[in-house]
């Protein structure tokens, strides 16, 4: 019951059959070997690494957990044999450019096995979390000598990145960051501060890492404008190590696996990445790449959560489920009480139409990069934009509460740490904090992105997704209104927003949900269209958690639309003293 399963079977029907991922892909030239076989192929290996090296390890890594002493970091017993195996199979590469030695196969391939490893053993999946970000980070803006140093050791995942942006009074205002850089003769800089939550800043994983860290120039401009970006090794090319020093790793709620460090700065010498005072620019690259990995832990983790309880409620007989009579002696499965089927088939819907989601925003990143028609290169990064802060926020916040609900199932032995559930829990929680906050995402999209452009680039979106559907059929005729109603919505926000500037922030939170909620109606009409009458095992399989949408998740969308139109005609009255 503790074990997680890969569910390769559900991954490759969402892949092929809903999203016809492979036909998609081979119309591409980088990608046009890519066939059916061949995903199936990385899948099950991919699920074969996951479940039988990396899931063992995710007990003890939370139970005895990184351990910091005087500024080193040992991981948990197995983890470091784990990642070897990991890079030297190949696994870090598998999205990267084959002249840097990665493998030249698609995102959305990459997708999915995140998404297994975060399900399987979140704390170890940090450590590897990163490495693509930090890829495309140097790929695009390093100096050819940086890259020559770096960006095949990053590439094959020899060595680990960390992300160093936080500081102790600059969180989600990165403009506050004081960490110094000071210009030497030679073309390098000092760089001087401290940096906080940098997960896996230290560690015994890699024989290097790499840091790559925001400080600001001394004739820089307060602000954000003023930041730029450096690469500073743990180690040098000559053996030498960096005045790079963790002081302490955070005892914290979960997430024991992965060191989270405070890292100090002591005048280490390192490199610009990019241009000066061009930093954000830069990390966004990261960042970017990060928050849809996010976004898959959420799915994964939510995954694990749902694999325990449904498990546990296929084993645990409780009194007799109503509607079956009172004359058998012997209890029933709780499997068969409608409460337990409610709570179960409500997260696998979340599950299966977010996977359809997450993975077409992974193929939208393919489209992106290598489709021969600019219009079509322009529609994915649109969509891209929109809908990666959706899914970090709207999956990350299902991982945590709807994890929650699946230790429902358990009872009270879902609050004892023998079963497992309650790790889940306290590992996702944090998926909703970083990486931007969920609050944070929602502004992102209505205030940054769909009100900035008058809602233009979201109904060109919504009408490219409202051009699948088939009116005739109920559950498309449902999905078909609230993405109509989502569009005259916005509109309405647009021009209420025009007289009110606080409107956005106040209602961003119920926008981005009535948002997600649409968007996993429109991913379950696509499952449900490539239930075929040759594949009559499948609707068996789907038709549950089908029905639990739209008894238990889809009335949501009416609730947030009544909310944001509320709030849009109380006008300025509502205010917080």
């Amino acid at each position: 019951m503790n074990a997680y399963h890969p569910p390769t079977d559900d991954i490759a029907f969402i892949l092929t059959a809903v999203l016809q991922v492979p036909a998609q892909l081979q119309a591409l030239s980088a990608f046009n070997e890519v066939d059916p076989d061949l995903m199936q192929q990385v899948l099950d290996e991919a699920g074969k690494f996951v479940g039988e090296v990396v899931a063992p390890l995710n007990r003890e890594g939370d139970e005895v957990g990184a351990q910091w002493r005087a500024g080193t970091v040992t991981m948990a017993p197995g983890f470091r044999d784990a990642y070897q195996a990991f890079w030297q199979a190949g696994w870090p590469a598998l999205a990267c450019a084959v002249e840097d030695g990665g493998q030249g196969l698609p995102t959305v391939l990459e997708a999915t096995l995140y998404e297994m490893l975060s399900a399987a053993n979140h704390g170890w999946t940090m450590a590897p979390g990163l490495l693509h970000g930090a890829y495309e980070c140097l790929r695009h803006h390093a100096s050819d000598a940086l890259k020559a140093r770096y960006l095949q050791k990053i590439a094959t995942g020899e060595w680990l990145a960390t992300m160093c942006l936080t500081e102790p009074h600059a969180g989600s205002d990165l403009g506050l960051c004081r960490t110094k850089a000071v210009p030497q003769s030679d073309g390098s800089h000092h760089l001087s501060g401290t940096k906080i939550f940098i997960s896996g800043g230290e560690h015994d994983l890699t024989d290097n890492i790499v840091h790559l860290v925001l400080a600001r120039l001394p004739d820089a401009p307060p602000g954000p404008k003023g930041l730029s970006l450096f690469l500073v090794p743990k180690f040098y090319a000559n053996g030498d190590r960096s005045a790079v020093v963790c002081e302490r790793i955070e005892e914290k709620m979960g997430l024991h696996g992965s060191p989270t460090c405070v890292m100090r700065f002591d005048d280490a010498t390192g490199w610009i990445v990019g241009e000066p005072g061009r930093g954000l620019n830069a990390m966004f690259v990261m960042m970017n790449a990060a928050r849809l990995h996010v976004a898959l832990q959420g799915v994964g983790l939510l995954d694990a959560a749902w694999q325990k309880a449904d498990a546990y409620a296929r084993e645990r007989r409780q009194m007799r489920a109503p509607g079956r009579g009172r004359s058998a002696a012997e209890a029933d499965l709780i499997a068969e009480h409608p409460a337990m089927q409610r709570i179960l088939q409500t997260q696998r819907a979340w599950i299966d139409g977010g996977r359809v989601i997450a993975y077409r925003t992974a193929l939208e990143l393919d489209l992106a990069k290598s489709h021969p028609d600019e219009q079509r290169r322009e529609a994915a990064q649109r969509w891209c934009s929109l809908i990666t802060p959706v899914i970090k926020a709207a999956f990350t916040h299902q991982a945590f509460y709807g994890g929650s609900e699946c230790l429902q199932v358990f009872g009270g032995h879902g609050y004892v740490r023998e079963w497992g559930i309650e790790q889940h829990v306290r590992d996702a929680r944090v998926a909703m904090i970083y990486e931007g906050t969920n609050e944070i995402q929602a502004i992102d999209l209505l205030v940054r992105k769909v009100l900035a452009d008058g809602g233009e680039g979201l109904r060109a979106l919504l009408s490219g997704l409202r051009a699948d559907l088939n009116p005739a059929r109920t559950a498309e005729a449902q999905t078909l209104r609230q993405l109509e109603t989502l569009d005259e919505l916005t509109q309405e926000l647009v021009k209420a927003s025009a007289t009110e500037a606080a409107l956005a922030f106040w209602v961003a939170d119920d926008y981005l949900r009535a948002v997600a909620v649409a968007l996993l109606g429109w991913g379950w009409t696509r499952i449900e269209a490539a239930l075929t009458p040759s594949t009559p095992e499948l609707p068996t399989r789907w038709q549950a958690p089908a029905n639990a949408l739209r008894h238990w998740v889809l009335p949501e969308f009416d609730m947030r639309v009544a909310i944001i139109r509320s709030r849009c005609r109380s006008g300025a009255a509502l205010t917080m003293v």
